[in-house]
């Protein structure tokens, strides 16, 4: 009787081993001087061998399937040796990396992993494919991105799990995590910014950076390049325009945010807050139509070259993050200072508080506090008014940080948000 499953997972170990040798047939790896052992035929053939073992393993004869395999290993590694011995001949061995590979996936395939074996040599494919691409990409990346890249995944992934999550000293205000994502923060988007400036030119880059920041941390873009400004003058429009940017696209953040968590405060706060997002809106395309007629055109804009102006720079821009981020538990400590001595005499001051550091959190408050059909409208104009206190830090940040030329624009920007809050304020009030 015919094993339906068997015969899946033999032809998936069959296909993968096909994929391969197809791309190495095509490329032209099996041909000429430094032509290699294995085309469509023998890649199949290796695929079936290592469905074949992982069969046997899976029928409780590991010692066949060990055989079976390990012939299968051994014979890309025999024809390897072999191909060294021959003069002239390169030793690339991609190849026959890649046959052990497909062994590996043929197994997988036969002890129940089709997916998975599947996925693999889609990946494989790709990464044999595009050899060319990836090549002239990586001659492109200069030593010190590579090294930030490198710093930057040592700080996420190896110092943040480490750092306790809990809330210490007075009033509770340290949390060593929190503020290291702060760090990460500052430091991604120093970085995000970095690529974007490279990608596709310094003015255009900012503006993109700021929308992408403004989806993380508004705060984070205003500080940044309001400390930017001061080093490049000349750039003054673009960042202000990112700073308006980042502004702009934290409106519909919040929306999202208090749709997913309680839909009525979404609804009661599109009054409060429609109207800065679509002055926000306008400024940002009245800058733009303003600019069009010195803009580097899309076919002339610069590529990712592997010596940029300011090469010498590391992208992250540690040290700055750092700062930021010391600057940021002092305001922590503050606000709690002021929340303890004073106390919290309503929803609207508790907004107009926690507006100053993080909208996000006063947002999440609100819609548990919205919960009650009575509190909706008291929800969406605690939002408004932590925004428009938001709004307000960062015209103070960009009004006392940033350069001259600078802080008129972006400070005109801010005060325009700052007004169609109020107005919508106005407009939304219970």
């Amino acid at each position: 009787m015919l094993d339906l499953p068997l015969a899946l997972d033999l032809l998936v170990s069959a296909l993968v081993g096909l994929a391969v040798g197809v791309e190495r047939e095509w490329s032209g790896h099996t041909t000429g001087p430094d032509g290699r052992f294995a085309g469509i035929r023998t890649f199949t053939l290796l695929g079936v061998i290592g469905g074949f073992g992982g069969w046997f393993f899976r029928d409780s004869h590991p010692a066949l399937g060990a055989v079976i395999i390990g012939g299968g290993v051994l014979f890309p590694v025999a024809a390897y040796a072999a191909t060294l011995r021959r003069p002239g001949t390169t030793t690339d061995g991609t190849t026959e990396v890649a046959a052990i590979l497909v062994v590996a996936m043929g197994a997988a395939s036969a002890l129940g992993h089709r997916t998975l074996a599947s996925a693999a040599a889609v990946i494989c494919v790709l990464l044999l494919a595009e050899k060319s691409t990836f090549q002239n990409a990586l001659q492109k990346v200069a030593a010190h991105e590579l090294r930030a890249a490198l710093q930057f995944a040592v700080l996420a992934l190896v110092i943040l799990p480490l750092l306790p999550s809990g809330a210490y000293g007075p009033f509770a205000a340290f949390q060593p995590r929190q503020l290291w994502i702060v760090v990460l923060l500052f430091s991604g988007l120093n970085f995000a910014g970095y690529i974007a400036r490279r990608v596709i030119g310094e003015t255009r880059g900012l503006g993109v950076t700021g929308l992408l920041g403004g989806l993380v941390s508004s705060t984070a873009v205003s500080l940044t390049f309001s400390r930017r400004s001061r080093t490049d003058p000349d750039l003054a429009l673009p960042l202000a325009l990112g700073v308006v940017a980042a502004c702009t696209v934290l409106i519909p953040r919040l929306l999202v945010i208090s749709s997913m968590l309680r839909p009525a405060v979404a609804v009661a706060a599109i009054p409060v807050l429609v109207l800065p997002f679509l002055v926000g809106v306008s400024l940002i395309l009245f800058v733009m139509w303003q600019a069009r007629e010195t803009r580097v055109p899309p076919t002339s804009a610069p590529a990712l070259a592997p010596h940029a102006p300011n090469s010498g720079q590391n992208p992250l821009a540690l040290a700055s993050s750092l700062q930021m981020a010391v600057a940021f538990q002092v305001v922590l400590f503050a606000i709690a200072w002021v929340q303890q001595a004073v106390g919290t005499t309503g929803v609207l001051l508790s907004a107009t508080l926690l507006g100053l550091t993080d909208v996000d959190a006063l947002t999440v408050s609100m819609t548990r506090f919205g919960a009650d059909p009575a509190n909706v409208r008291v929800a969406a104009a605690a939002i408004g008014i932590g925004v428009l206190s938001n709004t307000l830090l960062k015209l103070a940040l960009v009004v006392t940080i940033g350069a001259p030329r600078f802080r008129a624009r972006a400070a005109t920007g801010l005060l325009a948000l700052a007004a169609a809050v109020g107005g919508g304020l106005w407009i939304g009030w219970p």
